[in-house]
This record gives C-alpha cells, structure tokens and sequence, in this order.
C-alpha cells in the first residue's frame, strides 16, 4: 500500500551529541505551530520516546529493525503516522552505530534507508572550527545514506553565521540552524540514560525554553519542506501473514514509577487480539486487576523504588499465590527483578520481594549482558517451542544469581549464556521483547491466556 507520509529523521555522530534535545526542541515547535506530530525512536531505548509522549501528548513509539523486522518496521511507521501532518524518528548512537563494528545492520541509517527518510545529521561543535567541514564530509560519504541536511549542537550564533556558509559551499548539503546553549534547559541523567520526563518537575519550562529558542534558530520551514519532498511511503500489512487470535481478554499491567519501560505497539498489537489492558501499580495497590487473564510486568526502575516494593506485602503475596497457580506471566527486566525473591542495594541492604521465582538481584556498576541477542528456547513454553527463536535486547545494570536457563542467548559477536525462566505459564527474565517482531509467540502466549481466568 502507498502512503501519503511527510517524514523526516534527526540522527547524530554518536550518543551525547544532542539528539534529543533537539528532538524535543523541533517537536514541541511543530506542535505549537498547531500541527499533528507523530515521533518515533529508533532502536530499543524506553527513555527518549518518554520525553517525546511528553512533547506531542501523544504515545511515542520504537522502530527496532533487529527486534521488529523490515517489514513490521516499516508497516508500525505507517500505521502510526497516517494521520499526521509531520512525523520525527529520532535516531540511535551514531548514523551508523548497529549491532556490530563491521557495518551498517540495524543502524539509524539502515532504518532511513528501507523507509526512504531524508535525515539530518545534529553536530555537536565544541572545540571545532573549519574540521566541521571534513566529519560532516565524512558522514556523507562513507556509506550510502539519506542525509540532506545538519544542525549544529552548541554552537553561538556568531560563530554559525560563519560555519553555515563554509559548509554549504564546501558540502552538497543544507544547513538547517543551529542550537545554543540554553540555560534551564539541561536533563539529568542516571544509568540507564536520562531520568524519566515524568521525575522532572518544570519539565513543559523546559521543553518552551527549547521550543522558542528553536524557533529562532532552527529552520523549521525548511525542514518541513524537506519531509514533505520525501512522503510518498510504500510498505505492507505485517499482521496479513499470520492468523491472529481475535478473543476478549483482561490483562494486568504493572505500570507506575517502577515499571515504566513499555514498547507501546506491544499493548497495541495486545489490543488488536481483543485485550483490555488493566493498569495496576505495585507500589499502591493491595489487589491485582479481578477476572484477569495474565499479566505482564515491564521494566524499569524497581531498584529506585525497593522499598515501597517490599513493604506492599499483600500484593506480593497474592501474586506469588496466582503465579503459583498459574497465572500466565510475562515479565522483563525490573519485572524479573520483582518477581524473584530478593534484591539488595548497592549498600549491601536485603529488600523482600514477590518470590514467585527463587534468586536474588543486586546491582553493579557497570552494563550487564548488554545488546541484541537471539534466543532459542531449551523446551516448550507459553511463547513458543523448543528449538524455537526470539529476537531480544538486554540493558541492565543488576544483575541474579538465578537467571534463568530455559532459553540460550546469542550475541552476534558468537557469545552465549542461558537465560529466562519459562514454562507453560511464564516468561521472565532480563531480555525485552519485542511483539511485532515475534508475531507467532505472542499468538501462541494470547491461545494460551484466552479461556484462563484469576
């Protein structure tokens, strides 16, 4: 099917270079221009579509190639934009940074590639003068790309009036402005990238603060007429070679401070099936959702929140009693961390937690585990069967003694190691999952929930 899609992606020369600000910045402009956004993050990363649902009022989503597949990806673009005026995918690490050092593969530029995106490149410019010239020339040369255009990251105005007219003559590339420094404007950051928009609390003075000032310095006109030059879009329907569940169902999702890490096309492609998707927060309610018929407990940062976890022992206790019963359970990350039996603090404190799996968390100082793998599973389970395989992502920085090892993981470099609890009604452990990407498990998970109830 053909599309009508004005489009366009912010990428960069690597993580810190100023992406998301500027993200932010273009974002919250467009939408006090009146106009209906659609943003999008490339990659697995749970924060940055945060700040842009923050931004647009509106559910920000993931466009994951190694999770999702070509196809899914380019079919949830579409989906999610059709009715906008303009759509903004905020790119990943550097334009090329993927899963490897050898190439391009699942890279901000692979996904402007297969979905025809012009894309423009933020630089961050301090401590340069006329060698802006020589990396944005190498940006544009090295591979095959869509690059059309740069904004300049930290840059004075002065100082842009004599860099835009260098680059333009030198490059065969437009200069779309440029973005100083803004003071109030700074977004703290904790391990796992950016605190969340929702712990910021004068976070809409910000996101005005870099709206006016984008306004004023990023050609916002000019960037969307380049969108608009690239919106024809040609994908398929990803839902049109699988047959589908279509039952009514109920399922409870943990969804508060503590588990905020939610791929939202998962929910969607829940709800298509026919699910009523029930929040709960393990924090404050003493009960899970009545009548459900699974549940599923995201990541996060239960680590933040350990001890208001633990100290709500009455839903612990009843959601050890349903799991051990049954209840089918999907839980990734800060939810396998809530589930096992304890965690301790970098203090060496030991906090209870649900104890429906045996293990202990604790956490480290640095990543654990961290990147794509591909998991094949050791033995049947609610999402698929043995020697069956599940594309993932881990970013953790905890760790257990009890991992689980009812799936094998594998890095692309070769690197292997057992991982997830599973059977015939869980699945839990540290890799997020991507549904769009493993149509047939969540299928198999939804025929295996439909006619249970707890």
């Amino acid at each position: 099917m053909t599309r009508n899609i004005s489009r366009f992606m912010i990428t960069g020369t690597g993580s810190g270079c100023g992406k998301t600000t500027i993200t932010c910045a273009v974002l919250k402009a467009l939408k006090k221009r009146g106009l209906s956004v659609t943003s999008f993050k490339a990659g697995p990363d749970y924060i940055d579509p945060m700040f842009h649902s923050k931004v647009i009022g509106a559910k920000s989503r993931n466009l994951d190639i190694f999770l999702s597949g070509e196809k899914s990806v380019k079919y949830l673009l579409a989906r999610a934009a059709e009715n906008s005026d303009v759509s903004v995918i905020e790119g990943v690490m550097g334009n090329y940074d993927g899963i490897g050092t050898k190439d391009d593969l699942y890279s901000s530029n692979h996904l402007a590639k297969i979905t025809g995106t012009p894309q423009i490149l933020v630089l961050e410019t301090r401590g340069m003068s006329f060698s802006v010239v020589a990396m944005i020339s190498g940006y544009l040369n090295f591979k095959q790309n869509n690059i059309k255009g740069v904004i300049l990251n930290n840059t004075s105005e002065k100082m842009y009036e004599l860099l835009k007219p260098t680059i333009e003559e030198n490059l065969p590339i437009k200069v779309y402005g440029y973005m100083p420094k803004v003071p109030g404007s700074v977004i703290e950051s904790r391990h796992l990238g950016l605190i969340t928009a929702d712990e910021i609390q004068n976070i809409r003075e910000k996101l005005d603060l870099l709206a006016e000032t984008a306004e004023k310095t990023i050609d916002i006109d000019g960037i969307l007429e380049l969108a608009k030059t690239y919106s024809s879009y040609v994908c398929s329907d990803a839902l049109i070679d699988f047959n589908i569940p279509k039952a009514p169902t109920r399922i409870a999702l943990a969804d508060d401070e503590a588990f905020c890490f939610k791929y939202e096309d998962n929910l969607e492609l829940l709800r298509i099936m026919g699910a009523e998707i029930i929040p709960f927060s393990p924090m404050k309610d003493e009960h899970l959702p009545e009548k459900i018929n699974a549940v599923i407990f995201p990541g996060g940062y239960p680590e933040l929140y350990a001890e208001k976890l633990s100290a709500n022992k009455i839903l612990r206790d009843e959601i050890k009693e349903k799991m051990n019963a049954g209840l089918p359970t999907i839980a990734e990350c800060g939810g396998f961390m809530y589930l096992q039996e304890e965690y301790e603090d970098k203090d060496g404190k030991i906090y209870e937690m649900v104890g429906a799996v045996k293990g202990r968390t604790h956490m480290t100082e640095h990543l654990v585990r961290f990147g794509y793998v591909t998991m094949k599973a050791e033995k049947d389970n609610i999402l698929c069967k043995a020697g069956e395989s599940i594309n993932a992502h881990e970013f953790h920085y905890s760790d257990s003694d009890n991992c689980g090892s009812d799936f094998e993981a594998q890095k692309y470099n070769g690197k292997t190691w057992k991982a997830v609890i599973a059977d015939d009604s869980k699945f839990i452990g540290y890799p997020h999952v991507h549904f769009w990407g493993n149509i047939p498990c969540i299928t198999n998970f939804y025929n295996n929930i439909k006619d249970k109830i707890f």
